[in-house]
């Protein structure tokens, strides 16, 4: 912390308050000539005459506990006891330029800035202290929200010295609690917002409620890329509470007293669709495209050794196609947004993870100045991605602007947000593997092909061509963490109208799946444990073998990754006799958030299970995983768990297409795990918790689990699974 545009201290309020600022923008996202005109940065920390501390959340809450996680960093510094802390979610402006929630990145760029603005908070509290007592600064401590004087046993509240703490000058390096002092970091702790969300008294998108509002649904194409062509609107306005008809970018919105309303004007409009270029399109076809785009190899994006050449001098070598589907994010919560534009001036509640993009986009929409749209972010009723998109978003603006003074609240069905969102592209993975003298994998390489994301923005020729751009559609091929003398990961463009975009773990899942089922493929082909040949293949001890590597920016430490496939194998019990009819499967991953993850699961066979369920059981469920320095146990448990649990629903649901139209509309058909599917046993184990910075969990603890679970069956049945989702006819 250098200058004090990056930190201010100010007196807020009347009664006098100590309200601290921290700049938690990365560098590149900062307006130098604002710092340079005295900008005030964001201000993260308040603490009240009454003693109690408000720490703002600037990222959206959508499950993953950031609402608690965020404001333990800031207590621990403090030293304050959390039940005082009160949360205000940031809403995008001047002071919260960069409010994006995504990337399993929340708890990582909020770690240093929040430490600091706690301990900046926590000196000035003891200076404003010692200076009444007349000592030293070194004479006191805190504890339990307050200053103490030891010598004497006097004691002041972080409220009675909130007036005078903001006099004091602000520290340009606050001493930070070293890991030994930490009193309230990695204690198991309750969400700060579980009995509101219990009670019912949280406040999701859905629950909105403004003077005045009427609700919205949009009729959409039934075919990709369908445009309206005309409509009439008559029928839908007889509907009882219908009051508006509106076409807009995207379909024709049907505005209501009430959300019934709305869905049966919907259903009752004439529209006549223009023909799409994409009428054609079908899923079969197009996984045929992407396997064919594996045969020739794509673009370059890493090259280790003398790459595919290798090949030329192996022995034998053996090769494997992988296939991965399109999935929908299917949350809870269908995406929807409530919109009121009055004048020059709008508002906007949404369950957003791109606030500031709301309000950029929304700005330009209208034509306002940017300070003129105010976003609220409310809870999110699950995400995974979904809502880093804001097409949502523009559509509420679109038919609220329609309605000038009226809040609209646009809801998209069930069947909307499975169909018309966007999704994690198929893809197809051809994998090649070389071996040497004595059985020793010397070559390796993995092609990818599937679509780059395009729903947020179309990528140009230029970018489709760019093996620096592309690599950033490859997650789990250049950053694979095995040692290979030889190894060369390249990537094809294969492009899908199918609207592409984040999703839980985004590029990684699908390769991750490839690459660890091959793995286990050339572990049975050389007559070798899969654990052995991973463990080998990290083996810094091995001259061979360097430790660590930095590709594309990422670090990878084997050791790490070693250390976690050793855990798990110990605590899952990896060579043990199982239960007949049941098998182990194992699988690892490095996500670049710089999180380790591992998987041991034992399975079973389930051929008598009724159509639509999973035709296998998933008994248990060890996990070893290294994320760094754990903020709240509770909530790292329940990521894995929800992780084990998103990984099982890909196994079993896809996104298909024929003739242009999403076959799939609801959860009778995009099926995800039920509780009775669920495995009854998931054992997590920590590793690496002496670091001194956390890493992301949302996304990581995802990709190891498919490929795991694949490994078992695929020795179940004698065969490989080379293929999600599976079915049962795929075990038979």
């Amino acid at each position: 912390m250098k200058t004090r545009r990056e930190f201010v201290a100010v007196m807020a309020g009347a009664g006098g308050a100590l309200v601290l600022g921290v700049d938690l923008r990365p560098l590149w996202s900062r307006d130098v000539s604002q710092e340079r005109d005295g900008f005030r940065p964001n201000a993260w920390v308040r603490i009240d005459a009454d003693g109690s501390v408000t720490v703002v959340v600037g990222k959206s809450e959508m499950g993953q506990g950031v609402r608690t996680g965020l404001p333990m960093i800031a207590a621990e510094e403090l030293d304050v006891p959390l039940e005082r802390v009160r949360l205000e979610q940031a809403s995008p402006g001047p002071d919260y330029t960069d409010l994006g929630t995504g990337g399993s990145s929340s708890t990582t760029d909020s770690w240093g800035p929040l430490r600091e603005a706690g301990a900046a908070a926590r000196a000035m509290l003891v200076a404003a202290a010692a200076e009444r007592w007349g000592v030293t600064p070194d004479a006191c401590r805190t504890e339990d929200g307050a200053v103490l004087h030891p010598a004497t046993g006097r004691r002041l509240g972080y409220g009675e010295l909130a007036t005078d703490a903001a006099r004091q000058p602000v520290p340009e390096r606050p001493v930070l609690k070293a890991r030994a002092e930490y009193r309230l970091l990695g204690t198991p702790r309750n969400r700060l917002d579980g009995p509101d969300i219990i009670s019912g008294q949280a406040r999701y998108g859905l629950d909105v409620r403004r003077p005045g509002m009427r609700y919205a649904v949009v009729a959409r194409s039934p075919v990709l890329g369908g445009r309206v062509a005309s409509f009439d609107g008559a029928r839908a306005l007889r509907v009882n509470g219908v009051v508006d008809v509106i076409e807009i970018p995207t379909g024709v919105a049907v505005v209501a007293e009430h959300t019934w309303a709305a869905i049966k004007g919907r259903d009752a409009l004439e529209i006549q669709w223009r023909e799409s270029p994409h009428a054609a399109f079908d899923t079969e076809r197009h996984r045929e495209a992407l396997e064919a785009a594996t045969v020739a190899p794509g673009h370059t994006i890493r090259r280790d050794g003398r790459g595919r050449e290798a090949f030329d001098d192996t022995t034998r070598h053996m090769e494997a196609v992988y296939h991965y589907p399109f999935a929908a994010h299917g949350s809870v919560e269908p995406v929807n947004c409530t919109a009121l534009v009055d004048g020059d001036r709008c508002e906007v509640w949404s369950p957003t993870q791109t606030p500031n993009a709301v309000q950029v986009y929304g700005s330009r929409l209208l034509g306002v100045p940017r300070e003129n749209v105010t976003v609220h972010v409310t809870l999110l009723g699950g995400a995974f991605g979904r809502r880093l998109g804001w097409d949502f978003d523009m559509e509420a603006l679109e038919i609220a602007r329609a309605r000038p003074g009226t809040p609209v609240q646009l809801v998209w069905t069930r069947e909307d947000d499975l169909r018309y969102g966007y999704f994690q592209a198929a893809s197809a993975h051809r994998m090649r593997a070389g071996f040497g003298d004595g059985g020793r994998v010397v070559a390796w390489e993995h092609r990818k092909a599937s679509t780059p994301h395009q729903a947020r923005g179309v990528p140009t020729a230029a970018q489709l061509q760019d093996p620096d751009w592309l690599i950033g559609s490859a997650w789990g091929v250049y950053d694979t963490p095995y040692a290979f003398p030889a190894f060369e990961a390249t990537y094809a463009v294969v492009e899908a109208p199918v609207p592409i975009g984040p999703w839980r773990s985004v590029f990684s899942p699908p390769s991750v799946f490839a690459r660890e089922c091959f793995l286990d493929e050339v572990a049975q082909a050389l007559g070798r444990d899969p654990l052995e040949l991973r463990l080998d293949l990290l083996d810094s001890s091995d001259a061979a073998i360097e430790p660590t590597f930095t590709v594309n920016g990422d670090l990878v430490d084997r050791r790490r990754m070693r250390a976690v496939f050793e855990t798990v194998a110990r605590e899952g019990g990896w060579g043990r006799n199982v239960t007949e009819g049941r098998a182990l499967g194992l699988a690892g991953n490095v996500f670049h958030t710089g999180t380790y993850m591992a998987y041991v699961v034992e399975v079973s066979l389930r051929p008598d299970a009724p159509s639509g369920e999973l035709p296998f059981t998933v008994h248990r469920v060890t996990g070893a995983l290294d994320c760094g320095l754990v903020i709240n146990p509770n909530a790292l448990r329940q990521q894995v768990e929800s992780g084990v649990v998103w990984g099982l629903s890909n196994m079993k649901s896809e996104m298909t297409w024929r003739d242009g139209t999403a076959r799939e509309s609801n959860y009778h058909q995009f099926r995800v795990v039920t509780m009775a599917e669920t495995p009854p046993v998931i054992d997590l184990h920590l590793v690496g918790t002496d670091a001194d910075e956390p890493h992301g969990v949302g996304e990581p603890v995802v990709c190891p689990f498919a490929p795991a679970v694949a490994n078992a069956l695929s020795r179940l049945v004698g065969r490989r699974v080379r293929r999600l989702p599976v079915r049962a006819a795929d075990l038979a």
